[in-house]
């Protein structure tokens, strides 16, 4: 019996598995990384051997590992502890605090960056913070804060910083705002691509290599907190194959890879395309890797004459002319090598100009069992889900209107707001369709924003801009951000359900998802997160099986003391939620126990048992620190 015992086993739970055939079975057992047995508590239970972890979930609702279908991970992992995230938070005043303290701790010649994830709309002001604003807190630290694709706000430290003057010409695609004299003064316009912006960002210093090891290890985690398992990784502007991939490589060699990542190859110069793809289907071999770490692929760039990056504040950009020959060129290199490939296209105009393309390619070559896709298409048209659809394509969606809802309907009305992008008629066409982020530098990494914004149709400043007729009910959405997913990634039936065979890879949820209501869905995080049978991450009761973590290096990172994503308590003014965030920090640095349920261990304590109550209450000898 011990030689052929599971692993773990998991019961008294309220499981969803996705499996049609065995919707809610009352345990699971996992062996060699995959679920063994799902099915009866009486019949599973019995098979645990001396070795056995088994977990009581004390009623929790324990879904599969959620799976992002766009997301710069990699990218996102070498910056992670340099990046100061407001995503979450819901005041400017608590933003512009968390500016202030980490300005305060931050030596020089080191930047304070707060690069994207967040949204004017999220806070209760409704603005971004003014340039003297941030002046006024960093008059000598260089601060960079990057609001989605439409601008940069830059203190005067740091445009001395990047030699930003009244010389400095500004680039194609791009604007430096100037005060009437000629000075820049900090504002960066993207008009009409993000160019600038991102070239900007490249002046910052890196990370050494370690430093980077230890980042994407915080990046991992914090994914995990939030129930992520997998996640494909879509390139990225200044994310350069082969050099910026060895840090995940290492983790990935040393089997400290905590999510499961299948990456794509993004071109990286402009009329250098060709090459590169010629270069990279020459000495890479798609799928190459194991179930941890592979290639998946071309895109999300493959040519940059085709990139409409939307920024819904301005007009629609017009492709050139150049981009169908240029866009060919590169696709036939990759249906000769039968490699799939994903394109960023925000709009319909785009979508039919680059299908008209790929029908020309798969008159010679078919590319219908190919998994290609388009990434975002917010406004494709019906008429082009149909093409799609013909050709053997899917749609990658992200929950990038949950971010920029209000500007597109300042610009295009509530009406053409309605179904963008038009997940539910996707869905009703039978069209290849997931969901993901695109983060980190648009949307935040976080997916419960996208499973609210699909099931409430809401932005993440409470604007309704999808009516219910186009929303998704909560376990298609989850869906969408699980089993739907593995079509994307080629890897149909391996994982993003509970089933015996397949991955085990799951998340115990805080609170019930099916349940709560839905503006509470961008609140859920998981107690309990397991990838291949093995636990990368506990909080709150499960904190005692949550694997050490090294403190975020530098020790000036805004990790140790704000971590990632920020709860929504803690940024709205609830005391019991700034105590445990504060908290929180002290804890990592006393026992390196990383997430422990710091609001919910507050709220457990009792006024009388003071700190060392709390403390208690997460289980652990923080208190003591």
């Amino acid at each position: 019996m011990a030689d052929t015992a599971p692993e773990m086993i998991l019961h008294n739970g309220r499981i969803t598995t996705l499996d049609r055939g065995n919707p809610a079975p009352e345990a699971v057992a996992i062996t060699n990384g995959r679920f063994s047995a799902v099915g009866e508590a009486a019949a599973i239970l019995p098979t645990a051997g001396p070795n056995t972890r088994v977990i009581d979930l004390g009623g929790r609702r324990l879904i599969p590992g959620l799976i992002d279908n766009h997301l710069h991970v990699i990218r996102g992992g070498l910056n992670f502890n340099m990046e100061l995230r407001w995503d979450g938070v819901r005041s400017l005043a608590d933003a512009m605090n968390m500016l202030k303290r980490q300005v305060a701790i931050t030596p020089p010649p080191q930047w304070v960056r707060i690069v994207g994830g967040f949204t004017e709309n999220q806070f209760a002001e409704k603005r971004l913070p003014t340039l003297d604003e941030i002046n006024a807190v960093a008059p000598d630290t260089p601060v960079f804060i990057l609001h989605l694709y439409d601008r940069a706000l830059l203190n005067g430290a740091a445009l001395r910083a990047v030699g930003y003057n009244k010389d400095t010409p500004n680039p194609p695609g791009g604007e430096i705002q100037r005060a009437p004299d000629g000075t820049p003064t900090g504002l960066l316009l993207a008009r009409p691509n993000a160019g600038i912006l991102y070239a900007t960002l490249a002046k910052g210093p890196t990370l050494p290599f370690d430093y980077q090891l230890n980042s994407t290890r915080h990046f991992l985690r914090d994914l995990n907190r939030l129930g992520v398992t997998g996640a494909i990784d879509a390139g990225g502007g200044f994310q350069n194959y082969p050099d910026d991939y060895k840090v995940i490589e290492n983790l990935a060699a040393d089997g400290e890879l905590t999510v499961r990542i299948a990456y794509n190859l993004f071109t990286q110069k402009p009329k250098g395309e060709k090459d590169d793809f010629l270069r990279w289907t020459s000495t890479a071999k798609y799928q190459q890797g194991d179930d941890y770490f592979r290639l998946n692929g071309a895109g999300e760039m493959l040519v940059f004459s085709a990139a409409d990056f939307e920024d819904f504040r301005v007009e629609r950009p017009e492709m050139p002319p150049e981009m169908e020959p240029e866009l060919e060129q590169v696709v036939r290199i990759v249906v000769q090598n039968r490699w799939p490939w994903r394109l960023h296209a925000t709009y319909d105009q785009t979508i039919g100009r680059a299908l008209d393309v790929f029908e020309k390619v798969d008159a010679e070559m078919p590319i219908g069992d190919l998994h290609w896709i388009f990434d975002h298409a917010e406004t494709v048209s019906e008429r082009n889900l149909e093409r799609i659809a013909r050709l053997g394509g899917g749609i990658a969606v992200q929950h990038r209107m949950a971010y920029q809802g209000e500007y597109f309907v300042e610009r295009y009305g509530a009406r053409a707001a309605e179904a963008t992008p038009p997940v539910a008629k996707m869905l009703e066409m039978g069209v290849k369709v997931s969901g993901g982020t695109d983060a980190t530098r648009v949307a935040s990494y976080n997916p419960w924003v996208a499973l609210y914004w699909l099931t409430t149709g809401k932005t993440v400043g409470g604007m309704r801009i999808t009516p219910e007729r186009n929303t998704l009910d909560r376990e298609t959405a989850l869906r969408m951000l699980t089993e739907k997913v593995t079509w994307f990634s080629n890897e149909e039936g391996k994982k993003g359900q509970i089933a015996e065979g397949q991955l085990a890879d799951l998340a115990v949820l805080d609170r019930d998802y099916f349940d709560i209501p839905g503006d509470e869905i961008q609140d859920v995080t998981s107690l309990l997160t397991v990838v291949g049978g093995r636990v990368v991450h506990g909080a709150g009761g499960f904190a005692p099986l949550s694997p050490p973590l090294p403190p975020a290096m530098p020790d000036w990172s805004p990790v140790r003391r704000f971590g990632g994503y920020q709860d929504r308590r803690a940024a709205s003014g609830d005391t019991r939620g700034v105590f445990a965030r504060a908290m929180a920090r002290c804890c990592d640095a006393a026992c390196g126990v990383h997430g422990h349920d710091h609001a919910g261990a507050w709220a457990a304590s009792t006024p009388a048992g003071g700190d060392q109550g709390f403390w208690g209450a997460l289980g652990c000898s923080c208190w003591a620190f």
